[in-house]
């Protein structure tokens, strides 16, 4: 299967009033870009720890009435914060707000500061792992079950490159792998990926290859596609947005 290339931007809800994320995401559709994702975490990630910030599936609800183009997502939605089976719902209702454009993005989850103040277990990699194994079916059987039921088979995107257990769940289960690798470990990487395809009797490319990137896109873009990456995502925090990168990887994809 091959997949168009295609630009993405993180819009992390930091740092930020509503008003100001939400200009960013309507100047992000406006430039060109083909998905918009936001984070899943409860506190900044950098600049002041306590300074101003929004959770995700709230914010993707007005993002799905917000634009009209678009794919929406989280990069990623931490496993660990809701039950499965509630996040099915919650993605098969903003799948319908956004008229089909919702992108599942799921990790085990790691900020240990999230899960302390919102009084979640932090456990282990290992058990954030096995229960990521455990609701990334729930969430596709739950879907069959809703009435009415998603618009469309919601992609779900994996992100992280654990080589036993996440690269392994992606095989099993994700349409979208995304890492934030450079390019050797992402050929390395995608490489472990396809034989896992291979252990569970699928076709590797179905999967789409994302990967985080930043800088000229003219100095790294055509050896990451030839590494399989065809999804690429720039990040912007607040308050500023400055979207400038962005522009220039859509540019890149268009000079294409």
């Amino acid at each position: 299967m091959t997949h168009p290339v295609r630009i993405a931007v993180q819009l992390q809800p930091q740092h930020a009033d509503y008003g100001q994320i939400r200009d960013a995401l309507l100047r992000a559709e406006d430039a060109g870009a083909d998905v918009v994702f936001t984070w899943d975490h409860f506190f900044p990630l950098t600049g002041e720890p306590d300074g101003k910030h929004f959770e995700c599936w709230t914010m993707l609800g007005a993002w799905a009435e917000q634009t009209s183009r678009v794919e929406i997502g989280a990069l990623v939605t931490c496993n660990s914060y809701r039950n499965a089976d509630l996040l099915a719902d919650m993605a098969r209702t903003v799948d319908h707000i956004s008229g089909g454009r919702l992108i599942l993005g799921i990790g085990a989850g790691w900020f240990e500061r999230d899960y302390d103040e919102y009084g979640y277990e932090f456990g282990t990699p290992g058990t954030r792992l096995a229960d990521l194994s455990q609701a990334l079916p729930r969430i596709r059987e739950r879907w069959t079950r809703l009435n009415p039921p998603p618009t469309r088979d919601i992609p779900v995107l994996v992100g992280g490159g654990g080589e036993r257990k996440t690269l392994r769940y992606t095989a099993e289960h994700a349409d979208i792998w995304h890492s934030f690798a450079d390019l050797e470990t992402l050929r390395h990487k995608s490489a472990v990926l396809d034989q896992h395809c291979a252990d569970v009797g699928r076709d590797p490319g179905e999967i789409e290859r994302s990967v985080a990137v930043k800088g000229d896109p003219r100095d790294s873009g055509e050896a990451l596609v030839e590494a399989g990456a065809t999804l690429f995502t720039v990040s912007a925090s607040g308050p500023d947005y400055d979207l400038s990168s962005l522009s220039e990887w859509v540019a890149w994809r268009d000079a294409r």
